[in-house]
């Protein structure tokens, strides 16, 4: 664990030690892929960077600060500490209780009068109070901004590693309960395109998306592509507080009384060379759109309509470019289970480049914010269940189901992690950093500091609401276990 302490310090503190016990765990791996020595290297980068770039803004800012060095933790008990030649304490422990990086500021010089003994001239000049508003504002968000940038490293790795699926929710079946207040109703195998306007592109896009509206009453309106048509139509679900219990928001589609699959779009990703789709021209991206006489929507129809012709030559219509083309495909065979069958040698799915893969990360990132945010509120107003929350015996236990079920889950749940550590520092809780900035911003509009005396009532409760939330979520902890 990481813990700058400084007598050029404030009670400024920034909170990291949830980050140092992570650390520890990456750095703990051992016989690792390359593609997982890649994600080792960049957390450790991400969950160090927001501590170096809160320290680099400092330094921009001229305040005094120094780049840290770390040094393993000789004894469970104790830290390992070091002294560097401008008197700051930099410590590394081993039992991740917490850490903070301080900094000089005027309102710690008049309590403990004898630190400016210890202080240079051009420290006493530089104190954080000191500065522009903006350059003390960069600083506050530099934690959460390191937080972001951390999960859009973190969610581009992983876009980048496999084939994009294209997975589209489709609708098995749908309950004969549901109240529509338009003409339409679903129907099998409707592709859903949107839900009140918002694109849902992958299978946890519907949940998330119905999440929101939680104890919402109205129409929720479903965008859906039906099979036959040329323009998608639009569908009214009439619901009167949405979402009820805990039990209803871990299956929102299910409470709505819509069964969906995820199925894959009919577009080739990679082409074997020498193979049958090879041969006959087709090319990654093409999306199938007719095999024979049979429409295709998904890639199973793809497989199924191969399958079904080996050695045959097919005539396939294809969209590529915006173009549709014909190709005749010489089906190739293989056996199987004792049966011919017919070969294509494609993959499906489209692959991503960096950037694409950077763009999907900072999306995914946003998003997610967003539906973090708005979940908090739903928890607040009533409409979403307090059990959600969860404590650090919740977060290891999740670690180690995604640790469990694979590389890629794990790295995701990090992401995700990330994300809320961001968002919630950035809440207007007087202790965190959100609450720090609406301070700053009360100072702006005033003119001058609140009072001493409003701002240790203020911080107080924040700290109080903070302890408060922390003792709430290891409570709910413990609860699942009992």
């Amino acid at each position: 664990m990481l813990k700058i302490k400084n007598p050029e310090s404030s009670l400024v503190k920034k909170q990291v030690g949830y980050y140092n016990y992570l650390l520890g765990i990456i750095h703990s791996q051992r016989n690792l892929t390359q593609a997982e020595k890649f994600f080792r290297k960049a957390i450790s980068y991400g969950l160090n960077m927001n501590q170096d770039l809160a320290m680099a803004k400092l330094s921009l800012a001229g305040i005094m600060m120094q780049k840290r060095r770390k040094r393993e933790a000789t004894n469970l008990l104790n830290e390992a500490k070091k002294l560097d030649k401008h008197g700051t304490e930099f410590a590394l422990s081993a039992i991740p209780l917490g850490g903070y990086v301080s900094m000089i500021t005027n309102k710690l010089i008049e309590l403990e009068p004898e630190i400016s003994n210890q202080l240079t001239e051009e420290q006493l000049k530089n104190t954080f109070d000191s500065k522009p508003k903006w350059q003390r504002a960069s600083i506050m968000f530099a934690g959460p901004l390191a937080n972001f940038l951390l999960s859009i490293f973190i969610f581009t790795g992983i876009f980048l590693n496999p084939a994009d699926p294209k997975i589209v929710p489709v609708v098995n079946s749908a309950n004969q309960q549901i109240t529509y207040s338009s003409n339409e109703s679903f129907e099998i195998n409707d592709q859903i395109l949107s839900i009140n306007n918002t694109s849902v592109k992958e299978a946890k896009d519907v949940n998330l998306e119905l999440l929101t509206y939680a104890g919402y009453t109205g129409d929720l309106s479903f965008e859906v592509a039906r099979d036959g048509l040329e323009n998608s139509i639009n569908i009214l679900v009439k619901v009167s507080n949405f979402l009820p219990t805990s039990e209803s928001q871990s299956n929102p589609t299910e409470y709505l009384g819509v069964d969906i699959s995820y199925l894959m779009q009919p577009i080739i990703g990679k082409v074997i060379p020498g193979g049958s789709a090879d041969n006959a021209g087709i090319k990654s991206n093409d999306r199938i759109l007719k095999i024979g006489d049979a429409n295709i929507n998904f890639a199973s129809d793809i497989q199924k309509q191969v399958s079904e012709n080996p050695n045959n030559n097919v005539e396939f219509k294809i969209e590529r470019d915006g173009k549709i083309i014909y190709l005749p495909v010489d089906i190739g065979s293989q056996s199987r289970e004792d049966k011919i069958v017919g070969m294509l040698g494609v993959s499906f799915g489209t692959s991503r480049g960096l950037y694409q893969s950077l763009l999907k990360g900072v999306y995914e990132t946003y998003n997610l914010s967003v539906k973090t945010l708005q979940f908090i509120g739903k928890m607040i107003s009533g409409n979403m269940g307090t059990e959600n929350l969860s404590g650090p015996i919740g977060i290891a236990q999740m670690a180690g189901d995604t640790a469990q079920a694979g590389f890629l889950p794990f790295m995701y749940l990090m992401a995700l992690l990330s994300i809320s550590l961001a968002v919630l520092n950035l809440l207007p809780i007087p202790v965190l950093d959100g609450g720090q900035l609406t301070l700053l911003g009360i100072e702006a509009i005033r003119g001058k500091p609140l009072p001493e005396k409003a701002e240790n009532i203020i911080y107080t409760g924040g700290a109080a609401i903070v302890v408060m939330l922390m003792v709430f979520a290891i409570f709910n902890d413990i609860s699942r276990f009992l």
